[in-house]
């Protein structure tokens, strides 16, 4: 909280200690979660275009549903969390900046770059916090290995390989509204990739093909002095041998079983950089560029050939 006086503004109590969560869907449910886990963080409001479902996560942790303009003028909550429709990010991260709430908004920031661009351009005027939810970033194996990197302990990366393969296709229904595997999906990849290598890459090319058999979600890297590697988390570490062979378990079912440890960090690395006045660990110029690739990828299926980030407007 800002409180001014003659003297000017004096930060009084940055912690968001009051949550008002915007989205009670699939991710919202999951957003719910981090936040009580949190214990500094108090989730007091919950909204849902489908009232029906606001109501239902309100009741499981022990909140009230209210609508999304009520959570976002309401002057005693601290922050907000956006996981509403992809469609209204943009709307909901102006809204809340301007009545100078901390907001932290589930990826991708929109659909249309050029959309997404000018809500940037909007919220940098307010100077207020906004983080976007690359919740990989904050995967212990992932950060580990950007870690390493980072400390100098296989020297200068050279190629850097992510695999992300979802268990089965999504369904034709949320593939009509997603705006696109590399728009609503692959963004998460383009993001680690900036966020491993500390830069975007200067060209995208992709190709498109089907393949589905478990959710493997592993990273590689090749540097000049040495090799990283961050493989898939397992349902147990049982391994069987028998004269009929070597098995083991498969790894984690999807990403509410792989990714939990990761959403519970990511809340927590917000509400410190909140707190502490620090930097955003993941800023909506972070959305901006991975949805500039994913556009490029885009655009690179279509023309079949490569294309520079330079030249997506």
């Amino acid at each position: 909280m800002i409180v001014s006086t003659p003297l000017g503004a004096v930060l009084v109590s940055s912690l968001p200690r009051k949550v008002g969560l915007l989205g009670a869907g699939r991710i919202g449910a999951v957003h719910a979660r981090a936040i009580t886990a949190h214990r500094g963080s108090d989730l007091v409001a919950v909204s849902d275009v489908v009232t029906d479902n606001a109501a239902q996560l309100a009741q499981a942790y022990g909140t009230v549903a209210r609508s999304s303009d009520d959570i976002i003028a309401d002057p005693s909550i601290d922050a907000v969390l956006i996981a509403t429709s992809t469609d209204t990010h943009c709307d909901f991260i102006e809204a809340a900046t301007a009545a100078g709430t901390a907001d932290l908004c589930e990826k991708p920031v929109d659909l249309d770059l050029a959309r997404a661009r000018a809500c940037q351009e909007k919220v940098a005027a307010t100077g207020q916090p906004v983080m976007i939810g690359f919740n990989r970033r904050f995967d212990p194996s992932f950060n580990t290995l950007k870690s390493a990197l980072t400390a100098g302990e296989i020297g200068k990366p050279e190629l850097l390989s992510i695999t992300s393969f979802d268990p089965a296709p999504p369904p034709v229904s949320y593939i009509k509204v997603s705006g696109g595997l590399f728009r609503d999906m692959m963004i998460h990849d383009c993001d680690m990739a900036n966020f491993i290598m500390g830069a975007a890459p200067a060209a995208v090319m992709a190709v498109g093909s089907g393949a589905a058999f478990c959710y493997d979600q592993r990273i590689e890297l090749l540097a000049s002095d040495g090799l990283l590697q961050a493989q898939n988390m397992l349902e147990n570490l049982v391994v069987k041998s028998t004269s009929a062979g070597v098995t083991g378990a498969k790894p984690q079912h999807f990403f509410l079983e792989r990714y939990m440890p990761a959403y519970e960090a990511e809340w927590a690395a917000f509400v410190d950089a909140v707190e502490n006045g620090t930097p955003m660990p993941v800023t909506l110029a972070d959305g901006v560029q991975a949805l500039t690739m994913a556009e490029a990828a885009t655009m690179s299926v279509k023309d079949k050939k490569p294309v520079k980030l330079v030249e997506v407007t």
